[in-house]
């Protein structure tokens, strides 16, 4: 089977998560870059790993790599490409989006229209056509320049992988779900473990620790580009990476999986969510106020996404919010903590400085991953006899 290069993009500061999950697919890691990471994989790859990754954001399969520092060299290096490799004559192909960081080039609408001349004098040559209708399969494609290096690249998954297909409500600030899922592999947290998430919203971190408890495959209700492109990747190949992320799914298990919100709408979309995930069972959500979390067991894990506060006005209002919160969070003193938020004043207002912290861009807006470690608890005595 073809072999690819293959580009993952994600949040910044999540690629050491994203490497491990490629890893545990089984491909090999060939370069990690700010918010990238590229493995090399066949259309078994492709496909697999649209449907099992959790914390990425797409799956690019990489056309080419050449220096450009002006439009002239721009034009020719793609036109030189082997577009013919990667797209039939019918097919219907743009420049979706091009970005560009500290290079000569700096205009995307630029790039993707000289880019798009050259993609299209190319097929011109290769197919001996002078006309294209385009009435073929979407290939979109993506650019990035960095430092006057550009990677050519086709999109296979067309709508971001964080869109899963449960969440048709949300409320005014949601967590992506494929940052949702990196919190909480950033975690030791594991499905025989409590789980709370006083600040749930439409209920994103306790869905989808769910989904990794019950081993549901983030991509398993939705549609990808490359489901079309038959040449590249085979219809057949997509049954099989269905077959077997289906074969893992398992439900019939017991988890303690809490979310609560003060906003009783809130409960009702998370809940809504929940059942359009598949799972409604493996979650308990309620309606209260984080100020009154409590839980009379040990070792458990706060996972959570507080207000930002992120319009000034706003900023007061956080202030007895996470006040309270952290007094709560101080009477489950057996309890790990973990809360992501750009608020700066966050461990002042908490009442107590973090442990650890990890710097982590949710969109535009930097935020902090604040870590309470909590104690491990004793390990279980084996029966005896066995």
């Amino acid at each position: 089977m073809r072999k690819f290069n293959l580009i993952a993009p994600c949040h910044f500061g999540l690629e050491a998560v994203l490497k491990r999950e490629i890893t545990d697919l089984g491909y090999e890691i060939v370069r990690t870059d700010d918010g990238r990471v590229s493995f090399a994989g066949d259309a078994e790859a492709v496909a697999r790993a649209n449907i099992g990754l959790r914390t990425a954001e797409r799956v690019l399969i990489e056309v080419g790599e050449f220096e450009a520092r002006t439009y002239d060299e721009l034009f020719e290096a793609t036109k030189a490409l082997h577009w013919e490799e990667f797209l039939p004559k019918d097919a219907k192909f743009w420049v979706k989006k091009a970005s560009t960081v500290k290079s000569k080039l700096f205009s995307p609408s630029d790039i993707q229209s000289i880019m798009k001349k050259a993609m299209v004098e190319k097929m011109k040559q290769t197919y001996h056509l002078e006309h294209f209708n385009e009435d073929g399969d979407e290939y979109p494609i993506r650019v990035f320049l960095y430092k006057d290096r550009v990677t050519v690249a086709l999109d296979s998954t067309g709508d971001s992988l964080h869109k899963r297909g449960y969440r048709k409500m949300q409320g005014a600030a949601p967590i992506a779900e494929n940052l949702a899922a990196a919190l909480i592999m950033l975690t030791p947290w594991k499905k025989d473990r409590i789980l709370v998430d006083p600040f749930c919203g439409s209920g994103t971190i306790p869905i989808e620790a769910a989904m990794i408890a019950a081993n549901i495959a983030p991509g398993l209700e939705r549609e990808f580009s490359a489901e079309s492109w038959s040449e590249l990747v085979p219809r057949k190949v997509w049954y099989n990476a269905i077959d077997e992320a289906q074969s893992l799914v398992k439900t019939d298990i017991e988890t303690e999986i809490q979310g609560y919100d003060l906003d009783p709408e809130m409960i009702r979309i998370a809940r809504s969510n929940a059942e359009r995930a598949g799972v409604e069972k493996l979650i308990h959500f309620q309606q209260r106020d984080a100020k009154e979390l409590s839980h009379p067991k040990k070792y458990g894990f706060v996972i959570t996404n507080p207000p930002y506060g992120e319009r000034l006005e706003d900023k007061e209002s956080l202030i007895p919010i996470y006040r309270n919160f952290g007094r709560a969070c101080r009477a489950l003193d057996s309890w790990s903590v973990y809360i992501i938020s750009s608020y700066e004043n966050m461990e002042k207002s908490f009442g107590r400085k973090a442990d650890k912290n990890r710097k982590i861009y949710n969109g535009m807006i930097k935020t902090y991953y604040y870590i309470y470690e909590g104690p491990k608890p004793p390990k279980r005595q084996k029966e005896s006899g066995k």
